[in-house]
């Protein structure tokens, strides 16, 4: 998904099926954040338009009002934001192996079992 703005208020408006007004009141509410233009024309961008879809299937179909859209939303978020920390974390525990594997090669020593002993055949001379 771009996060690039390109769309104004009512052709996003119209891209979701929403009035350009719910679009306002969501922004009010902080469920979607577009970008302004100098002129404090609002862009929304696909990303946005995507949240829009969101909320809007989540009011529509599940019937949720906005304080729930709200919460729905932030633990959305959250998890999103956990997902990419987690990510992070991961690579860098798999570079942190591949550091300690490259100074194990560095540091490794072949070990040679040492040659066993001659064997002595017994006599009965002692």
């Amino acid at each position: 998904m771009d996060d690039r703005p390109r769309y104004m208020i009512s052709v996003a408006a119209e891209l979701v099926g929403m009035h350009p007004q719910t679009l306002r009141v969501y922004e009010a509410r902080g469920l979607v954040r577009p970008r302004r233009t100098a002129g404090n024309t609002r862009l929304y961008s696909d990303l946005d338009v995507a949240r829009l879809h969101t909320i809007q299937r989540l009011t529509c179909e599940l019937g949720l009002n906005l304080a729930g859209v709200e919460r729905v939303m932030a633990l959305e978020d959250e998890v999103s934001r956990l997902n990419a920390r987690v990510a992070r974390l991961e690579r860098e525990v798999r570079d942190a192996v591949d550091r300690t594997h490259r100074q194990y090669r560095r540091e490794l020593v072949l070990y040679e079992k040492p040659p066993l002993p001659a064997r002595r055949t017994w006599t009965s001379q002692g």
